[in-house]
């Protein structure tokens, strides 16, 4: 069952500010982007390592660097504590599974070291969807 999006905001932020190796080496951690989850949309900014805002179903025209798609049910097994095969990331996701990234590909690679390690904290929050 989907969590409160607005619950889960807090705890998904909570989890990152909180994150010894997000806060080890992200200082430079600058970028927004947005998740997709079919059913709802999110969209995250990052300031030098710490949540700047998040926010649940932003305007269409909200800008962002990058934005992940990908159904409920794709959002779902990739929170899992231990994700089925091709569910473990988002490269895997991307070529086997109908995960679509999309935008700037130069800014999500230039952090995609601190955007990995927050990414695998769904697995500790789970998605709100």
């Amino acid at each position: 069952m989907a969590q409160d999006s607005a619950a889960w905001a807090e705890n998904f932020r909570e989890a990152t500010q909180s994150d010894p190796v997000i806060q080890s080496y992200a200082k430079y951690y600058t970028c927004d982007f947005l998740f997709d989850m079919e059913e709802l949309r999110v969209g995250i900014s990052m300031r030098d390592g710490r949540v700047q805002n998040i926010e649940i179903d932003p305007p269409p025209l909200t800008p962002h660097h990058f934005s992940l798609h990908a159904s409920a049910e794709t959002w779902r097994k990739m929170s899992q504590k231990h994700p089925p095969p091709f569910f473990q990331g988002i490269w895997a996701a991307s070529v086997r599974e109908d995960l679509r990234i999309e935008g700037d590909i130069k800014v999500l690679m230039q952090n995609l070291r601190n955007f990995t390690a927050q990414f695998e904290l769904l697995r500790q929050t789970g998605v709100p969807v």
